[in-house]
């Protein structure tokens, strides 16, 4: 018999955003006792305050600072993955932002596809958090990612996600995959049955949800 689960939403906090329900179907991961099933890809701290996920995947496009993590980390109420380069920002650099991430609370520090196997090594040795790698592609040599000390995947190759991961989940049944789950319930449903075992989800933008209320507001009486 399914459980009947009591909802409270008050006035003010009805309109937060909620992560789509069928990311509770994916297994999840147990880190540092908390099991993570949703991440939220943002940076944004009005976003990351109004949103129920699980977690917070941190990632932007330009150099890691310390001082946007330390923001992200203080505002959130949940568990927070700090991006720390890889791609253009690498080496000792990484490394360094690595540990700062650590010191101030990161759950986990997550690094760009073009990372190498040496600075996965590095990072690995010097941090006690979990060290994520990110695949954007089905090429990718997995096995000198593990070897190299990645802890976790993430899985992102925009609609290739789910193959991805199933191809990955057939060669190594127990690596923790945390997967881009894409726009729709559908595609969220495709990235778990692939055998991902969190989800990350983009939520709108904060110019997307002022659109839906300012066009409520115009026809307002």
């Amino acid at each position: 018999m399914a459980k009947q689960i009591p909802i409270y939403t008050g006035t003010l906090r009805s309109h937060s955003l909620t992560v789509p329900h069928c990311v509770s179907e994916c297994s999840g991961i147990r880190i540092f006792g908390r099991r993570i099933k949703s991440l939220a890809f943002s940076t944004d701290v009005a976003i990351i305050k109004n949103i129920n996920a699980d977690a917070i995947i941190a990632v932007y496009p330009f150099t890691p600072q310390p001082v946007i993590s330390q923001a992200i980390i203080s505002v959130s109420d949940v568990p927070v993955f700090v991006g720390v380069g890889g791609g253009i920002t690498t080496g000792k650099r990484s490394v360094r932002l690595a540990i700062q991430a650590e010191i101030q609370g990161a759950y986990g520090v997550v690094l760009n596809a073009p990372t190498s196997d040496e600075v996965i090594r590095q990072i690995k040795e010097v941090v006690d958090i979990p060290v994520v790698i990110t695949v954007a592609s089905a090429h990718t040599d997995i096995r000198s990612r593990l070897e190299a000390g990645a802890d976790f995947l993430n899985i992102s190759g925009a609609a290739a996600t789910p193959e991805i991961v199933a191809e990955i989940r057939r060669d190594f049944p127990e690596v923790p995959i945390i997967a881009t789950g894409g726009p729709t319930e559908d595609t969220i449903l495709r990235t778990i049955r692939a055998g991902a075992n969190a989800v990350s989800y983009t939520p709108p933008t904060n110019g997307a949800l002022f659109s839906q209320i300012m066009e409520k507001h115009r026809k307002a009486p």
